[in-house]
């Protein structure tokens, strides 16, 4: 019996059923939303660095603001301010004039309330207690391409037992800033200030 080329070239060209095309079209679809899901994510992400990057653009100068100040024993509107020797109050006895010109933890009566402060001490209210900021040393809000950026600042007292080169604590400030994203990411710097020029004054 003789197969005709026709019969032959039918059944050569008979192409994909429908069972075919909707199973091939199901994982072609598969595939595209997996590919676009990855891309969502690395899109969303890649947001991220630059957030981050802002953060820790706060938290810097923020850390070199309050490392930058000065770490007096008195407060500058003290006349004894650029001659103390120790935080006590009297005049003889090597310290400041006053009780309110002794600095310690918070800004002293009579001083600026405007950033930069003049003491390192001014930056928080108490040792180890957090103070929030909001706003940089020109009070200008941490905003920054529509993110918002919100700063803590604790400061400790900070002893460095070291024999004859031992630093007391009243004498030495560990200065720990926080920058917190609007997503609730944080970043952490730490810094120390020693009272290196006590009677440093403007």
């Amino acid at each position: 019996m003789c197969i005709s080329d026709r019969s032959i070239r039918n059944r050569h060209e008979q192409g994909l059923t429908l069972i075919e095309l909707v199973l091939f079209i199901v994982i072609v679809s598969v595939g595209i939303a997996g590919i676009l899901s990855v891309l969502n994510v690395t899109s969303r992400s890649s947001a991220d660095p630059q957030v981050r990057k802002q953060a820790l653009s706060i938290a810097e100068a923020m850390l070199e603001e309050i490392e930058l100040a000065r770490f007096t024993y008195c407060d500058p509107t003290d006349p004894a301010a650029e001659t103390a020797t120790k935080s006590i109050v009297g005049v003889v006895a090597g310290g400041c004039t006053s009780a309110a010109t002794l600095e310690n933890a918070g800004i002293e009566a009579g001083s600026s309330t405007e950033r930069p402060y003049d003491n390192v001490n001014d930056y928080v209210n108490q040792f180890g207690i957090p103070k929030a900021y909001s706003t940089d040393a020109n009070n200008k809000s941490f905003i920054i391409d529509g993110n918002t950026y919100n700063a803590s600042v604790t400061i400790r007292q900070a002893a460095f037992p070291d024999g004859a080169n031992a630093i007391p604590a009243d004498s030495a400030l560990m200065i720990t800033v926080t920058v917190t994203d609007s997503q609730g990411n944080s970043i952490t710097l730490d810094g120390y200030r020693t009272r290196y020029a006590p009677n440093a004054l403007p």
